[in-house]
């Protein structure tokens, strides 16, 4: 699982839960532009990351990156702890 070179997305986002073993939710923030009133809206998604070791905590900002299917929701790996 530490393999973590390949050519996926690498996104940067916050911790907001730690509590299962070897994976944490991270909650990664957007910017979108609404089509007819031009205004900038936050979009935030929540992805499952695989973290093993349980070296984050909640507050932590992370880069993750995308990896082969880990579980079910989990295609996500800890790349750095900022």
């Amino acid at each position: 699982m530490s393999n973590t070179e390949n050519n996926g997305r690498v996104l940067r986002g916050k911790v907001v839960a730690s509590k299962m073993t070897d994976t944490i939710t991270v909650a990664v923030e957007r910017y979108v532009k609404h089509p007819k009133y031009k205004k900038y809206l936050r979009r935030t998604k929540k992805y499952l990351v695989h973290d093993a070791g349980n070296t984050a905590k909640v507050g932590d900002v992370v880069d993750i990156t995308e990896v082969r299917p880990i579980s079910k929701r989990k295609s996500f790996a800890l790349v750095t702890k900022k």
